[in-house]
């Protein structure tokens, strides 16, 4: 198919009113894919921030910890889907979640630790030597000083798990990797690369959003602007 009736087959295909309308339209299979990745992307920051926090303020076992996350992301993420869907969990939204977890922790952890153990070392001590517990330095020094790294290890397991979140359509997930698999199943370019489309757009507007927020919570910059204010 020539490259120019591929692309117009292809906006065809995204501006059909049919196409989004009911439960297979766009905006309901966009919907699906959202709660999928923001499920995933919630449980893997309660379960790998407080704990590279925690690490990388006492400076023990971060190594460890990463090198055993590393090691979980040699695993295909399809095979740890399929291996899930065949076990008590079964086809659905719940093993696309869990595989999306523990896809989604490696970045998000190793950023998280190497963000405190970059923190100034004498701002620490300083800090510690105005009568600060380690709570209260973890809180009040650590924890905005390592933001920045901290939301960057989010932004990249965010990106990562809604690309892969269109794994899950081969385990009845939902999702807008439904369109790609419908695509391949019926041989219909034109929806399999809408899906692909759509889900890359998701991916570049979830990008965007956390860059935005990065620069907001940077604290060089925050205080930047205000000493701009002030003069």
């Amino acid at each position: 198919m020539p490259p120019m009736s591929a692309f117009g087959d292809v906006a065809a295909w995204l501006t059909d009113g049919a196409h989004w309308r009911g439960a297979d339209g766009i905006p309901t299979r966009t919907a699906e894919h959202l709660v999928l990745s923001g499920s995933a992307l919630a449980i893997v920051c309660v379960l790998a921030l407080p704990l590279a926090l925690w690490l990388g303020h006492i400076g023990k076992g971060g190594a460890l910890a990463i090198n055993l996350t590393n090691i979980g992301r040699a695993v295909p993420v399809f095979a740890v889907l399929v291996l899930l869907a065949i076990g008590p969990l079964g086809l659905g939204a719940r093993s696309t979640v869990l595989a999306l977890v523990l896809f989604g922790i490696p970045p998000v952890l190793t950023n998280a630790y190497v963000a405190v153990r970059e923190v100034d070392a004498d701002t620490v001590q300083a800090a510690r030597g105005m009568g600060m517990s380690g709570w209260q330095v973890l809180r009040h020094v650590e924890l905005p000083l390592a933001l920045p790294l901290i939301l960057t290890g989010v932004r990249l397991a965010a990106v990562q798990i809604i690309a892969t979140a269109t794994l899950g359509a081969f385990v009845l997930g939902g999702g807008l990797g439904r369109f790609i698999n419908a695509g391949f199943g019926r041989q219909d370019q034109a929806e399999l690369v809408s899906g692909a489309v759509l889900v890359a757009g998701l991916a570049l507007l979830v990008e965007g959003i956390f860059e935005v927020l990065q620069r907001r919570l940077d604290p060089v910059r925050r205080a930047g602007r205000l000493s701009g204010l002030r003069v």
